[in-house]
């Protein structure tokens, strides 16, 4: 990645035309081929870029621009598009380029399946008595969470998300309703878990008989014990 800080102007042509005034930017180029500038605001959003395929040449500037003040240009032209910056720099005040790595990509700490494994593993923080049956219990419209029955011995279907919504109630009514059709396992009853159950998914879920449960992830891996807290 080269990462450049310069004083600098920026126009854009293409779907549209954009110019941003000489001002002092953040300018990157990744090994990806992408350009992005940015301010020392907005956050994390650039405020133009050139996204891969685009190729980008470092051109002298035209007599009018030397007049200008400008030291160099960049023309980043897309591959596909018409489209193209040009970034025109007046004063480069700091010019490096790293070698970042094959990056291993974001790894989330409480997705749906760590909070899986962990409910199965503690599948009594659903009740005394209840027993696992199985994990991704699969049916013809996809794999149940879990298929565990409660402490007496009925069959519980329980879908787990990070955050609760009405489209993961949804989701469990329609598996509810196929299981429902098995002599082997009806009646099946409902379990909604996730960490965070917004209002309108847990009136939905009550409308439909599902019992919402909220996860407390800390509890589940032991790093928190919630009856020993004094708040």
């Amino acid at each position: 990645m080269r990462v450049v800080i310069a004083r600098c102007s920026v126009d854009y042509q293409g779907a549209l035309e954009a110019h941003l005034p000489l001002a002092t930017r953040l300018l990157m180029v990744k090994a990806d081929g992408s350009v992005l500038i940015h301010s020392d605001g907005g956050s994390y959003k650039p405020l133009n870029w050139m996204a891969p395929p685009c190729s980008m040449t470092e051109l002298e500037p035209d007599e009018l621009e030397v007049q200008e003040g400008v030291r160099s240009v960049w023309l980043v032209q897309h591959a596909k598009r018409d489209d193209f910056l040009r970034i025109r720099l007046h004063e480069v005040l700091s010019d490096s380029s790293h070698d970042l790595g094959i990056d291993p990509g974001l790894v989330k700490d409480g997705v749906e399946s760590q909070l899986q494994a962990l409910l199965a593993e503690h599948i009594g923080t659903l009740g005394d008595g209840w027993t696992l049956l199985r994990r991704e219990y699969m049916t013809a419209i996809g794999p149940v969470d879990i298929l565990c029955k409660d402490g007496d011995g009925a069959t519980v279907a329980v879908e787990i998300k990070r955050r609760g919504e009405i489209d993961g109630v949804e989701q469990l009514t329609r598996y509810l309703e196929l299981l429902n059709r098995d002599p082997h396992l009806a009646p099946v009853t409902g379990v909604f878990a996730a960490q965070v159950i917004k209002p309108q998914a847990r009136v939905l879920a009550t409308d439909r008989g599902i019992r919402c449960v909220t996860l407390d992830y800390e509890a589940l891996r032991g790093r928190d014990d919630a009856e020993s807290r004094l708040f």
